[in-house]
């Protein structure tokens, strides 16, 4: 495992610039999800999910722009999957790559406060927010969100708010017609854009993003109408069936106006039958999916 610094100074600059920075240098909107489970992993790191997760942060770094940690993995680890899960985070940020935490937090009052502060705000000690950014539950309405629409403000980092699904269950909420004909998700597209409006950076990308399903390909082409500012997270390439085709039409923003999650088919490259080590599969699948992305986008 690589040695990196584990500190790094505070950020200031809202979250879109530090992105748009990042894809710009990288020529990239890769990012890559870690989503570990013990059973899967490499028997030269069974066991040891910190250094399995670390690895692959290594092999992955020159191609990505983030890495997307999905919290219920490591929670299910555990109280030691909390204290995993912050040492994979400060491992990938002085690897040079950006951390969104994909927990789809979603509470009202206090406790979403507390989810602000724990995920998206500095420790007692000063110390940098656990994630960039944080994926959130909308559909709990504007007081749901204001938490963590107030620590963009005043610490620099950002939200992805769930908006259209991947998921084949998404529908039977999602796409209920209101009274005028549109579905819902369209209603919480125009919220997602209304409140990100006062967070747009330098660079012209809000500091509120949203969540878009890559197995809905006409989502993709009305969010992005939508949500001209907004960066666009889009599950669902690789493992779910779509492909860098299919989100073409997100990035007509900029090249950092949507953000490409893979992780089932970079984490577990190794198992695709061949005998490359499991980090130099890792690195050679994320390079992979990073060109054919950067060529869909156009940029």
């Amino acid at each position: 495992m690589t040695s990196h610094a584990e500190t790094a100074p505070l950020v200031e600059l809202p979250f879109g610039d530090r992105l748009a920075e990042a894809v710009e240098r990288k020529r990239s909107q890769l990012v890559v999800g870690l989503d570990p489970r013990p059973d899967l992993l490499p028997v030269e790191v069974r066991g040891d999910v910190a250094r399995f997760c670390c690895g692959v942060i290594d092999a992955v770094a020159p191609h990505a722009v983030a890495v997307k940690p999905q919290l219920a993995f490591f929670e299910a680890l555990g109280l030691e999957g909390l204290t995993v899960c912050q040492e994979v985070c400060a491992y990938a940020r002085a690897a040079g790559l950006l951390v969104i935490l994909d927990g789809k937090r979603g509470d009202i009052g206090s406790t979403a406060r507390a989810y602000a502060a724990a995920y998206l705000e500095p420790g007692a000690d000063a110390s940098r927010p656990f994630g960039d950014a944080l994926t959130v539950n909308p559909y709990l309405g504007r007081d749901s969100v204001d938490p963590y629409l107030a620590a963009c403000r005043r610490h620099g980092v950002g939200i992805f708010c769930v908006v259209k699904t991947s998921n084949a269950g998404g529908g039977e909420v999602q796409d209920l017609a209101l009274t005028d004909g549109r579905p819902v998700w369209h209603h919480v597209a125009l919220l997602v854009a209304e409140w990100g409006a006062d967070l747009v950076g330098r660079r012209g990308l809000s500091s509120v993003g949203a969540v878009i399903g890559a197995t809905h390909p006409t989502a993709v082409r009305e969010a992005r109408r939508i949500l001209p500012q907004a960066v666009l997270l889009l599950p669902g390439v690789g493992a779910q069936g779509a492909t860098p085709a299919d989100v073409a039409p997100a990035f007509t923003s900029g090249p950092a106006s949507a953000l490409v999650p893979v992780s089932r088919s970079v984490m577990h490259a190794y198992r695709a039958g061949d005998a490359a080590d499991w980090r130099t599969a890792a690195g050679a699948e994320a390079a992979r999916v990073k060109s054919e992305v950067w060529a869909a986008s156009g940029w």
